[in-house]
């Protein structure tokens, strides 16, 4: 195999890393996972030297030390300038010729399309949202929480749904069932007991992710204050999207919206529905679907586009990853 027609795919998560080691004519030679990808925990040179052992191993079981192109795409990379950043410090490590950084979410999106053209929005511990099109614009948002006009998420979910049972629980709000149910996961009695044990750390702060599915089990049993949290959910969703697919000039053609992320592949019933019955008022063209291929796929295709790769070359790498 020629190292200038091949491609090292990289989705690097929070959580987890996936890369993959892919022929011109869309082989995938090999592939590695390794861990999360946080370089505003770590630094980014840190965050890069944790993907060097995954990309070593890859490379290893592929038998090359090198590619024409490195397709990396990479949670944090939220900013022109943090892309910037990452694709220079991908090249100091020499992987490939070339170095192309998105965002991660452009993972999810390309994964889903059979080309690049489309919205995705993925709401996972976060939630963001891009849209690109063949000509090479794009749409996208920076993602960085509250201070940038962004909404849920499982974290957000979390902690909204915490705050409206302790106030429940004290009088200060509405009542709601999450009073009883949140805390009841824990094995606890009263919401001050779980806040008790949150902020001493009997309960590890990472735990708090475990109230996001208690919270939609709550809103499936009719509980009002649950049920709005998750309709709130639903109109940041679709708010993203629309405002996407107008900036793209697509929001009066057929044109895919890609859903994913941990909250959105989980296909919960009223979520679920609310996204599709907004999306029908407000982009009535749209084809909302959930993205069940792992992302990585996308970071290969995305590779495979800039190389110039055939459809067959795309269709190979699809079936690989059985998408």
């Amino acid at each position: 195999m020629g190292v200038s027609a091949s491609v090292l795919a990289v989705d690097a998560g929070n959580s987890k890393t996936d890369v993959a080691v892919v022929a011109a004519d869309g082989q995938v030679l090999a592939t590695a996972r390794g861990g999360g990808f946080r370089p505003p925990a770590v630094g980014v040179g840190p965050a890069v030297e944790g993907l060097s052992e995954t990309v070593a191993r890859a490379f290893a079981a592929a038998g090359v030390s090198g590619v024409g192109h490195v397709s990396a795409c990479l949670a944090n990379a939220d900013l022109p300038v943090e892309e910037e950043e990452l694709s220079a410090a991908l090249h100091a490590r020499a992987w490939g010729t070339s170095v192309e950084v998105r965002n991660d979410t452009f993972a999810v999106l390309r994964a889903g399309v059979t080309e690049p053209r489309g919205v995705a929005v993925v709401c996972g511990a976060g939630v963001n949202c891009v849209g690109m099109r063949p000509d090479g614009r794009t749409a996208r948002f920076p993602a960085l929480g509250r201070m940038s006009g962004d909404w849920g998420g499982g974290w957000a979910l979390a902690e909204e749904a915490l705050w409206h049972a302790a106030r429940a629980e004290d009088g200060r709000g509405e009542p709601t069932e999450l009073a009883r149910a949140l805390p009841a996961h824990f094995g606890l009695d009263s919401v001050h007991a779980l806040i008790e044990a949150l902020h001493l750390r009997h309960i590890e702060p990472v735990r708090r992710h475990e109230l996001t599915p208690v919270l939609f089990a709550t809103a499936a049993g009719g509980d009002r204050v649950a049920g709005a949290l998750v309709d709130r959910q639903a109109d940041e969703v679709v708010a993203m999207a629309t405002v996407a697919l107008t900036r793209l000039g697509l929001l009066g053609e057929p044109v895919p919206v890609l859903l994913g992320g941990s909250v959105l592949a989980a296909r919960h019933p009223r979520l679920d529905g609310r996204i599709r019955e907004l999306l029908a008022a407000r982009a009535p063209m749209a084809v909302p679907r959930v993205v069940t291929a792992p992302p990585v796929l996308g970071a290969v295709l995305l590779g495979l586009d800039r190389t110039g790769a055939d459809e067959g070359a795309h269709e190979r790498a699809r079936a690989h990853f059985g998408a």
